[in-house]
């Protein structure tokens, strides 16, 4: 059984190099990883709560998609969507805020921090406290168990909203599930070795700080003179240096292999200057970030690349939001007056679904397509050897819906992104 990991991206600010070694590179390295159904989002909505300049916001989102983009997400292969072009979200929000106690978000983090600075400010305590703010932490479970993710890699400070999305979650089983479960309950993963790269002056980098190196923004010249401004010690050309401790050494070390790392400590120890240590450094980010920032650049020339990969993430993701919404609509009572009858239309429109159909070639091998209600081919199989193998197959398509339709799936797409979740989204509604 496939797992589902859930990251959500704020789209405020720009990213730093610092975000790439920590966040961006071990996230898409764990996409890759077989059993595993990435879900990666814009988190537009709850940029609103932080930023009122709606230009930076636009700004800020669509540099961040290029970024991951441009980093190696693989759009084919995980589901990478934009919240907002999710309508689904706001809907689930409202039915969880309705089983949700206000006693519960008074207790975020969030909310609390901002009493006790408008308190310390001499204010009232809810003088800087928008609704938005205050139950951000609702929007935040349904972005999880709109699509029941099993894990939500955070860092710390966000457990307590992963422990909130489990809470309202069960509330809501135990009021609407009537006997089961309707929603996954999501677990929190930290990682407790997660790679925290040290600003220019040995802290965490920061922006609060001013301590960053940029990732793409201002090019190879913005991160060159960033890394002159590295914080070392004052050891002259031709002096031995211990490499032990030093923020330049730190961030060597993540974009080197082991024996480029030993050999930088050796050269450091035999006297190497610190200038030339920075050109060294400069190189070896280049030649990881350079292709990468080209790529960035790429992008953002063209943002209709970007539209179009966002659309067809949000057709993916609505292909599992459409069918669950509607059992959960039903659940809390908000149904068509109509639904239990069993009228000749009502029957007419359950055969009128789309259908697959396998079948043996001459060639003695099996293969499966689908086709739409009114008989358009929507998916052609590639070749199997074993008819179970093709079963399997259209079992997958069946229960987990476009998401199975990862760059290795075996089949041939005959139609366009969106009429295929659609076809996939009617089998998920019958079950």
């Amino acid at each position: 059984m496939s797992s589902r990991v859930l990251t959500g991206i704020t789209t405020t600010g720009t990213l730093h190099l610092g975000n790439y070694v920590g966040a961006i590179r071990p996230a898409i390295a764990a996409s890759r990883t077989a059993g595993v159904e990435s879900f990666f989002f814009m988190a537009d909505f709850h940029a609103l709560i932080k930023c009122d300049e709606p230009d930076r916001i636009a700004r800020s989102s669509r540099a961040i998609a290029a970024t991951w983009l441009a980093a190696g997400l693989d759009a084919e292969r995980v589901t990478f969507y934009r919240q907002s072009d999710i309508p689904e979200i706001p809907e689930l929000t409202w039915l969880l805020t309705c089983v949700t106690a206000k006693g519960q978000m008074n207790r975020a983090h969030a909310y609390k921090a901002a009493v006790d600075a408008a308190v310390a400010a001499g204010e009232e305590p809810d003088a800087n406290v928008s609704l938005g703010l205050f139950s951000y932490p609702v929007l935040m479970a349904a972005d999880i168990l709109m699509f029941n993710a099993h894990k939500v890699p955070v860092g710390k400070d966000q457990i307590q909203h992963i422990e909130m999305a489990r809470d309202v979650g069960q509330r809501f089983n135990h009021l609407f599930g009537q006997g089961k479960d309707l929603f996954t309950l999501p677990e929190a993963v930290t990682d407790a070795e997660m790679e925290l790269l040290p600003g220019l002056d040995g802290r965490k980098m920061s922006k609060s700080y001013d301590n960053v190196i940029p990732l793409f923004e201002g090019g190879a010249k913005a991160l060159q003179e960033a890394v002159a401004r590295i914080v070392t010690d004052s050891k002259l050309p031709g002096e031995p240096k211990d490499p032990e401790g030093q923020a330049l050494v730190t961030i060597f070390d993540a974009f080197a292999t082991p024996d480029e790392r030993a050999a930088f400590r050796a050269a450091l120890r035999g006297g190497l200057g610190w200038g030339e240590a920075k050109q060294q450094l400069v190189a070896q980010i280049e030649g990881q970030i350079g292709p990468m920032r080209a790529r960035y650049a790429e992008l953002m020339a063209h943002p209709e690349q970007l539209e179009a990969i966002l659309q067809a993430g949000a057709a993916k993701a609505r292909a599992i939001a459409i069918p669950f919404l509607k059992t959960l609509r039903e659940a809390v009572g908000l149904r068509p007056y109509t639904q239990t009858a069993t009228t000749a239309i009502a029957k007419a429109e359950k055969a009128a679904l789309p259908v697959f159909k396998q079948y043996r070639e001459a060639d003695g091998k099996f293969y499966f397509k689908l086709l739409s209600a009114g008989g358009e081919l929507l998916l052609q199989s590639q070749a199997f050897e074993q008819g179970r193998d093709a079963g399997q197959w259209v079992a997958r398509l069946k229960k987990d819906g476009a998401v199975a339709l990862t760059a290795d799936a075996p089949v041939q797409r005959e139609a366009s992104e969106a009429d295929i979740a659609a076809a996939l989204a009617a089998f998920q509604e019958e079950a």
